[in-house]
């Protein structure tokens, strides 16, 4: 690489940018690999794709309620509740 794309590229400025691209593809490549080692419509193998359509509902129940929305779910919809209800309720 030359060093002028270097000068262009690697600048305090850009590391946002990087930053936010990293995450991006981190999160894309969790799902990746959760979707390819845990979802029961997805078969890698042969034998597993020759097995045809399943009837395994607690296998996607326990795909579908994972632990992230076990902890969400009864939880507040609110993302800051003190300062919603600072300035929702009159005192």
């Amino acid at each position: 690489m030359s060093s002028s794309t270097l000068k262009r590229w690697l600048r305090p400025e850009v590391y946002p940018l990087f930053a936010a691209l990293g995450v991006a593809v981190g999160i894309c490549g969790m799902q990746l690999v959760r979707n390819i080692s845990g979802n029961p419509e997805v078969r890698v193998t042969k034998e597993n794709r020759a097995a045809g359509v399943l009837e395994n509902f607690a296998e996607g129940e326990r795909y579908a309620e994972h632990p992230l929305r076990k902890f969400v779910r009864n939880k507040s919809p609110e993302i800051m509740p003190d300062i919603n209800s600072f300035f929702a309720d009159p005192k």
